[in-house]
């Protein structure tokens, strides 16, 4: 079984401090790799630092053999496309935004793998339909789902053909059947080569077997076979990230006094178009101050769509909307994108950010520290711009960000798709205590219904 990729201690630092500790491992043709772990613990890093992307001001030490050879950052980037491959954790920084999707897989087909345009075109559209996306690939990149998305990227980067796939996080923000699939579809473009995937979805690492590395903050705390160790974990870490899988949660929702709680919104027989197409039509229900609402459905059902709705950023096509709350701000009925990037501008620094935050809506400065530490959010993260952090980090920000607003309602679009489940269930377990404290209305969007069940006092399925 030949070695396609070998890293010999190999680390990554910011000036003198060590973000990674000294790692070695091998990834041979034919057997998947996976790395399990905490968000922010260095498993996009270490990805990035076999790929030669590494953010400006990171440097990294030792030896990155690729296909029997140490090569340099420049002789690795060389194989892009070709051998190596790199799905990364934002489909947003990897698709061309003014391109519909099937011709940006066309593309790599006809000028990576160098078929005809005819075959491309049919190669492409095999492709989207192998991953659901049929009848989206006229389509841009902005006027699909998020999970949507993913799906487009990780078809456009596996078709050139590369015997080396590293998929960063690649199921995140997708249902059961979709996250299913994109595993089989990984599989499947690898089996002449070999897949290194980076999750925090435990089932995800059971499901894709092979040898598995569990990191914490930089450091490798355990390595075996998936099925062994995630049966039998060693380490207390391991066993804490394991059975802080929703479905192992108690029920975290508190009840609510209904009796004496206020209606914030109804919703009264509701259609919502988009595209031409019908989403969802005749939808009524009732939000109170203090609930958590759940909304559940497949990926492109709508459920982005609707929380816009009740923002009043999309409009609806019938029915009607009714928000009760008159002393709210308009900055007060907030959402937490499913992206965080998109949220955030890249020009300046998050404390610059939150600078103009706290001028703007004069906020008490002395309310951010104890925020950040509730999210386990370090000091340091203030001096570097959204692309510099982690996409869990980011997640958690853009969460304080919202909260020193005072929202009156949250309209969260899958705030923990990027957190591993311990980070996950501290952040959800956070919303629930916002709507509970300060009276606000969460509407939360997820495609996992053990997440929901056990968070929500109401649930919308569509």
């Amino acid at each position: 079984m030949s070695v396609l990729l070998k890293l010999t201690n190999v680390a990554v630092y910011v000036g003198d401090t060590c973000l990674l500790e000294p790692m070695s491992l091998e990834l041979k043709q034919g057997e998947p790799l996976t790395i399990l772990g905490q968000t922010g613990s260095g498993k996009s890093l270490l990805a990035q630092a076999i790929m030669g992307l590494l953010p400006d001001g990171l440097t990294v030490s030792g030896e990155i053999e690729t296909f029997g050879k140490v090569m340099t950052i420049e002789e690795r980037q060389a194989l892009w496309g070709r051998e190596m491959v790199m799905l990364p954790q934002e489909p947003w920084h990897s698709l061309d935004p003014l391109m519909k999707g099937v011709d940006q897989v066309k593309e790599v087909y006809r000028f990576v793998r160098g078929n005809s345009a005819e075959t491309s075109l049919a190669m492409a559209e095999d492709d989207l339909g192998q991953v659901g996306l049929v009848g989206n690939g006229h389509k841009r990149p902005d006027e699909l789902s998020g999970g949507m998305a993913q799906r487009l990227a990780i078809t456009a980067a596996t078709a050139g053909g590369a015997h080396v796939i590293l998929a960063d996080e690649p199921t995140k923000g997708l249902d059961v059947s979709r996250r299913d699939g994109i595993v089989q579809l990984l599989q499947a473009r690898s089996n002449l080569g070999s897949l290194l995937t980076i999750t925090h979805d435990v089932s995800v690492a059971r499901q894709l077997g092979g040898l598995l590395l569990v990191m914490k903050e930089g450091c490798l705390v355990e390595k075996g076979e998936a099925a062994n160790l995630l049966d039998s974990p060693q380490d207390p870490y391991t066993r804490e990230l394991i059975a802080a899988e929703p479905s192992a949660w108690s029920d975290i929702a508190p009840p609510i006094r209904r009796a004496s709680s206020h209606d914030l919104l109804v919703a009264d027989k509701l259609t919502l178009e988009r595209g031409g197409r019908v989403l969802f039509e005749g939808l009524s229900f009732t939000i109170k101050q203090g609930e958590v609402v759940g909304i559940v459905g497949d990926s492109g059902c709508g459920k982005s769509s609707l929380g816009d709705a009740l923002l009043n950023l999309l409009p609806v096509s019938a029915g009607k909307l009714t928000r009760f709350h008159k002393n709210a701000k308009p900055y007060q009925w907030l959402k937490l994108y499913q992206d965080p990037p998109s949220a955030f501008s890249s020009s300046v620094s998050l404390g610059q950010l939150l600078d103009d935050l706290v001028l703007l809506h004069d906020i008490d400065k002395a309310r951010i520290a104890p925020l950040m530490t509730k999210l386990k959010l370090p000091a340091g993260i203030l001096e570097r711009n959204c692309l510099s952090v982690s996409g869990g980090e980011l997640q958690r920000f853009a969460i304080l960000r919202a909260l020193l607003l005072d929202p009156v309602f949250l309209f969260a679009d899958e705030p923990t798709s990027r957190l591993d489940p311990i980070t996950a269930k501290e952040v959800t377990q956070l919303l629930v205590e916002l709507a509970t404290e300060a009276n606000c209305a969460v509407l939360l969007v997820s495609h996992d219904p053990d997440l929901i069940q056990r968070t929500c006092h109401q649930v919308i399925a569509l």
